[in-house]
């Protein structure tokens, strides 16, 4: 199986790694640095470089079970090939910014509402997320994205750790989504928004939620009699 170095670090996006399978344009890779689609999160797109000087864009990351496969704009790279790679940081950033403000609005509905999460989806210029909530209207969507913007002006830091899944059977908390999602491995990696939440998750996020950025409200939706659905753009951070 390939190794994920976003798992550990988000902010790494160039690596060195051995091409292990290829199929046409298709490569699985030892090794790689871009996330591939998963969790309401977009893949990461970038390049490598073979040894004697061809670059690849990657277009397009999956898991197989074969590993992290990456289908690039032309074959020819060889089993055993040595590559370099590179994500392209702009389209990384903002998923991670957008996929961090999620998480921030998870937990302020949690804390009013008790409530779990239904659905989400990240994009480069927005983000949705859609929560099991028994009352809903603009004014209290409104309310929760001051509450989450409160958090972001806080500047907490946002840390990365891993526990067995047994810590997070015992605590039902850590998991936010429906528990058959999560995946059935003897370690599970939280994100650790320090002092005031924390999620089981496998997506790429900022260091710190000031790093996210001001959120604005863009929709509210009522997908249902309880599934209600709330769109955020984010300012630019920094």
């Amino acid at each position: 199986m390939t190794e994920a170095l976003y798992l550990h670090d988000a902010y790494r996006t160039e690596f060195e790694s051995e091409v292990v399978a290829a199929e046409g344009p298709r490569v699985v890779l030892a090794t790689t640095a871009f996330y591939p689609t998963g969790g309401g999160q977009p893949c990461d797109t970038g390049t490598l470089e073979s040894p004697d000087g061809r670059s690849f864009r990657v277009v397009e990351v999956s898991k197989t079970p074969m590993g992290i496969s990456h289908l690039l704009d032309a074959p020819g790279l060889l089993p055993g090939t040595t590559v370099r790679g590179w994500v392209d940081w702009p389209r990384r950033l903002a998923h991670m910014r957008h996929h961090t403000a999620l998480h921030i609005l998870s937990g302020v509905v949690f804390r009013r509402f008790g409530s779990g999460i239904t659905g989400g989806q990240i994009y480069v210029d927005r983000a949705r997320m859609d929560f099991s909530l028994p009352e809903f209207n603009p004014k209290v969507a409104e309310e929760l994205i001051e509450g989450m913007n409160e958090v972001v002006r806080q500047n907490l830091p946002i840390r990365v750790r891993f526990v067995p899944r047994a810590e997070i059977q015992r605590d039902p908390s850590l998991v936010r989504v429906a528990a058959h999602l999560v995946p059935d491995v003897e370690t599970v990696r939280l994100i650790d928004i320090e002092g005031f939440d924390v999620q089981a998750d496998g997506g790429t996020h900022v260091r710190s939620t000031g790093e996210v950025g001001l959120a604005r409200l863009v929709g509210v939706e009522n997908k249902g009699s309880r599934n209600k659905r709330m769109t955020l753009a984010l300012e630019p951070s920094g």
